[in-house]
């Protein structure tokens, strides 16, 4: 699970758009996990630059992941998590929609706008990594034909929400640009 640190860290190289994205949505069902290679990662291939943080589920997202990405000067956050009826852990993605839900009334509260936060779904990969497991056939869930469909589908709503917000007004470039010198700094007078 990406941890605050890992957030701020991410965030910090300021991307106008992160993307919180479950490690076990849009991939095939593979081996026991016992032996499972680590899951390869979806190519959006976003027509912007876009900070990708993967995450085990997106259900472990907290409101205070969220928040520090738009308190870095994110613009957009998406969380694209995996079907609610193909979920590893059962409920993550149902568990991370009330979460967006809540955060998008805080950022409504305080004036940024609860659209800047967009989930978006993609077909997991429960179902086949038990039948993987069970030694029996991978049920099939949606044609690569149909998987690049949706794919294209979240790239070209992520680039059509960006084209009519507004910048975040919590992105300060010359801060960050600050912070990350008086680390680097910091890092040189250690040796």
């Amino acid at each position: 699970m990406a941890s605050l640190q890992a957030v701020k860290v991410a965030s910090s190289k300021h991307s106008a758009v992160t993307a919180f994205i479950c490690a076990n949505c849009a991939r095939a069902g593979v081996a026991p996990f016992s032996v499972r290679p680590r899951p390869g990662r979806i190519d959006f291939d976003w027509p912007l630059p876009v900070e990708e943080i993967v995450v085990p589920c997106t259900g472990r997202l907290q409101p205070e992941h969220l928040l520090k990405v738009f308190e870095a000067g994110a613009s957009l956050v998406c969380v694209i998590a995996c079907q609610d009826d193909n979920c590893h852990y059962v409920e993550g993605c149902r568990r991370a929609g009330k979460r967006l839900d809540y955060v998008r009334g805080l950022l409504d509260q305080i004036g940024l706008g609860g659209d800047r936060l967009a989930l978006f779904q993609l077909p997991g990969s429960a179902r086949e990594d038990l039948a993987a497991g069970a030694d029996q056939p991978q049920p099939v869930q949606v044609s690569p034909a149909e998987m690049a469909q949706q794919i294209q589908t979240i790239r070209e709503a992520v680039a059509a929400k960006m084209q009519v917000l507004a910048p975040n007004p919590f992105y300060k470039p010359q801060e960050i640009a600050d912070e990350v010198s008086a680390v680097e700094e910091t890092d040189d007078n250690e040796d």
